[in-house]
């Protein structure tokens, strides 16, 4: 696989960046104006990966994956992945195969991850850190090991990342776990001293994901105006991932006016809209009634909106709900949400997300055809190549930045 300027190597099962590549073709680290960043969880475990883990977030227990105790929906596509990444499963692929997984601890995993965000024009990654859970060292490790992946998948790849903290399941007067593990990775780790981690506003990039939503969190505004601050203080531009209705202070949103003054402390504002509409109708509509207005009034107060879209949506095996709750539609459900951000003025675009394959908004490889027991289910679009979602995703940098019209057809799969 050979590209203008850029060559691709073949090693094993692995495609590696050649170190002769130019520098065109690596993303500019310095704005996330004009970029298509994905959110990167990172946080699949299979035993033997050396986590020491076991099974995380495939099955529910301690075991493999089998029918009944799956605990995801889609399944990714293993075909291009050598034989030291793939774990066994007791589910069966239609040809009768052993169906594996594989590992977010395994560097070459998380490498050919980033290869194909170069190779289809994605940007970039926000890399998930769930502050709940690092107070278990074997959590630490495996989330900085991931970590320590992307920052090298990003340099062989050209391509850019930053840190997310995701406050979900943090209790009460935890949040200064969150200021040490960053004062760590700046003076220990050195993260944001690589030549591909994001900056904004000439600042580093650091992503708070959990503020003001009304689902009971532990964790109080207070908290959250404090740490907001102190990444403030540490010169770091600040973005922070709040609900999808902030703006109005309703639905999934606090009803406290405090929100907004910590909204106005940051630089980047991120509404979560994962599950929040359901069809391409329903995205025109809320990018016309709830994004332009929100860009209007971050402009006011002089933010940076980065508008979340997904490709769909499906927790079954996780929760129980309904198999493929929100219809990928072939891509047609994406397509509308970036061209919806689009004409609301946005001029970035987070996409939810590369590898989340629990509730189904994943855009990496998965199968279109996969297995099936018959208490678990798994959702698969025939006729859909497993690429398919990557393509869209890099369409969707060209449309935002202008390199193709507004009124472009969304592309067959």
């Amino acid at each position: 696989m050979t590209f203008a300027g850029n060559k691709w190597i073949g090693v094993g099962s692995l495609l590696l960046f050649a170190a002769s590549a130019g520098a065109d073709s690596r993303v500019d680290p310095t704005t996330l104006t004009g970029k298509v960043m994905c959110g990167y969880q990172g946080w699949f475990n299979a035993e033997g990966d050396g986590a020491e883990r076991g099974w995380v977030h495939w099955s529910k227990g301690n075991g493999p994956p089998q029918d009944g105790r799956a605990n995801f929906d889609l399944w990714p596509d293993m075909s291009e992945w050598g034989p030291g990444e793939r774990y066994r499963t007791g589910f069966s692929l239609p040809n009768g195969e052993v169906a594996e997984v594989f590992s977010s601890y395994k560097k070459e995993t998380v490498l050919r991850h980033f290869e194909w965000m170069h190779e289809y024009g994605i940007d970039g990654v926000f890399v998930q850190r769930f502050i709940g859970g690092l107070r278990d060292p074997r959590v630490r490790k495996h989330t900085d090991t991931v970590l320590g992946h992307c920052r090298e998948g990003a340099g062989k790849s050209g391509r850019t990342f930053a840190v997310m903290y995701d406050l979900s399941g943090m209790g009460l007067g935890r949040m200064g776990e969150v200021r040490e593990d960053w004062r760590r990775l700046r003076s220990e780790m050195k993260v944001t001293g690589d030549a591909l981690y994001l900056h904004h506003r000439g600042k580093p990039v650091v992503a708070v994901w959990g503020i003001g939503f009304n689902d009971k969190r532990a964790y109080t505004l207070e908290e959250c105006r404090g740490l907001v601050r102190f990444l403030k203080d540490d010169g770091c531009a600040v973005m922070l991932g709040v609900p999808a209705y902030w703006r109005q202070l309703e639905r999934d949103a606090t009803r406290d006016g405090a929100l907004h003054e910590i909204i106005a402390m940051a630089d980047i504002v991120s509404p979560w809209t994962v599950g929040r509409f359901g069809t391409p109708e329903d995205a025109t509509n809320h990018g016309r009634e709830w994004w332009r207005p929100d860009i209007e009034w971050c402009a006011d107060k002089k933010l940076d909106f980065l508008p979340v879209v997904f490709p769909g949506f499906s927790w079954h095996n996780l929760h129980g709900g309904k198999l493929d709750q929100i219809p990928r539609r072939k891509g047609a459900f994406l397509w509308s949400q970036v061209k919806a951000a689009k004409q609301a003025g946005a001029s970035m675009l987070y996409v939810a997300m590369f590898d989340e394959v629990d509730e189904s908004t994943a855009i990496f490889k998965c199968l279109g055809n996969p297995p099936q027991g018959e208490k678990s289910r798994f959702l698969g679009e025939k006729g859909v190549p497993s690429d398919f979602y990557l393509r869209l995703t890099g369409e969707a940098g060209k449309l935002l930045r202008g390199e193709i019209p507004l009124d472009a057809p969304l592309m067959k799969p």
